[in-house]
């Protein structure tokens, strides 16, 4: 399952490249909507018409909280996140990076990062980040898919994988999807006057027994409002140094005798990681998020 409408969803149908529009059953009463990730069972109708019968059962659900408590599952039954983001044109948004990553480290899900357009960077800088991300235990590549540079080895690192693919406009996603194999854009998502959803980005590349989705959106992996406490699990630097502060609800950010602000101070956590935090903390990475998403 690639992405989901309002009654239809675009289906990648085992030992097929293609995708192709298939249509929900009707039920009576609720019925549980297939998301990115899912796999079906479907039967083929005459003129080709594909209908979804049954979800099968999911191993792993990727879900986020809206404010009013709701959730949301945005896929199922994949197990890495890939953060996509460029090294210039646009500069590098650590802090979209880092929510990212923390979205990833908080609900369990492994993540990886992807750095391109190496060719309009600084080269020290560019070692940097990846020493950066490599360092706090992220397996990091820096891929070029325009002179295909990097791309056997991060389509090395997805065989098997069942990965969801995330990043903001502009930063080359769409040529790493197609580089991997990946199909054109979904399009919009629509049958027999049921009703219309547009579902611009989603897409999949089977990659051997594995599959890569390409993300319709950054915001979907807001962290919105969170408190310290939540939010420092999702830094990974974080964990060896969570409780030892003097104070229990300790922020993070003012209090004495901080053990993140200590390790901080002496070089075992980066600044641009401790300025994520405080912005995710604020607020602040919630807006830029949203900004970004919309380039392009």
């Amino acid at each position: 399952m690639v992405a989901t409408g309002r009654n239809s969803a675009w289906v990648a149908i085992d030992g097929q490249n293609a995708t192709v529009v298939a249509d929900m059953r009707r039920t009576r009463g609720p019925r549980t909507m297939p998301v990115p990730g899912d796999r079906v069972t479907i039967t083929t109708h005459e003129a080709g018409r594909v209908v979804i019968d049954a979800i099968e059962p999911r191993s792993f659900t990727l879900e986020r909280e809206s404010l009013d408590g709701r959730k949301k599952i945005m896929a199922a039954n994949v197990d890495l996140l890939v953060a996509v983001v460029a090294l210039a044109d646009p500069s590098p948004r650590l802090v979209t990076l880092d929510q990212l990553l923390a979205f990833a480290h908080m609900h369990d899900l492994p993540a990886m990062v992807v750095f391109t357009k190496p060719d309009l960077a600084d080269a020290v800088e560019q070692a940097r980040l990846v020493a950066l991300y490599t360092g706090i235990g992220y397996a990091t590549l820096i891929c070029d898919p325009k002179h295909n540079i990097g791309i056997d080895a991060f389509a090395a690192k997805l065989l098997g994988r069942h990965a969801l693919m995330a990043g903001m406009s502009g930063v080359g996603k769409s040529s790493l999807f197609l580089r991997l194999g990946g199909d054109g854009p979904v399009g919009e998502v629509s049958r027999f006057g049921m009703g219309r959803q547009t579902t611009s980005a989603a897409r999949l590349a089977r990659l051997g027994d594995g599959f890569l989705i390409d993300s319709p959106g950054i915001n979907e992996f807001g962290l919105g409002r969170i408190d310290p406490e939540a939010l420092s699990q999702g830094f990974v630097e974080f964990d060896g140094l969570l409780g030892s502060c003097r104070f229990t609800d300790c922020s993070h950010t003012v209090e004495p005798n901080c053990a993140i602000r200590e390790a901080l101070d002496q070089g075992r956590i980066a600044p641009s990681r401790y300025e994520s935090y405080r912005r995710i903390l604020s607020g602040d990475a919630e807006v830029e998020t949203e900004l970004e998403s919309d380039e392009g």
